[in-house]
């Protein structure tokens, strides 16, 4: 009998990994400042899967909150530490 429990991830391990997707995603087309909306599309999927657009919504909140990225209106972008910790980690 295989076991399962591979299979099975828990909510925080899901908003981790969606965290990550948003942070990578922004440290790699910076300098730009990217527009929300760009950043739902490239990281959120389709426009009829809210529980991942959620995800992407709740990463950029929880990313902001920390201090690794900024959102001024429309446009997200990473925070100097958020670069900085890049360049530590190359």
């Amino acid at each position: 009998m295989a076991d399962d429990t591979d299979e099975i991830r828990i909510p925080a391990e899901d908003d981790a990994a969606v965290e990550a997707a948003v942070l990578r995603q922004l440290l790699a087309l910076y300098p730009a400042q990217v527009p929300f909306e760009e950043l739902m599309r490239e990281v959120g999927g389709e426009p009829e899967d809210f529980s991942r657009r959620d995800a992407v919504e709740r990463a950029v909140r929880d990313l902001g909150a920390v201090g690794l990225l900024h959102r001024n209106g429309e446009l997200v972008f990473p925070s100097r530490a958020a670069l900085r910790l890049d360049e530590l980690l190359g």
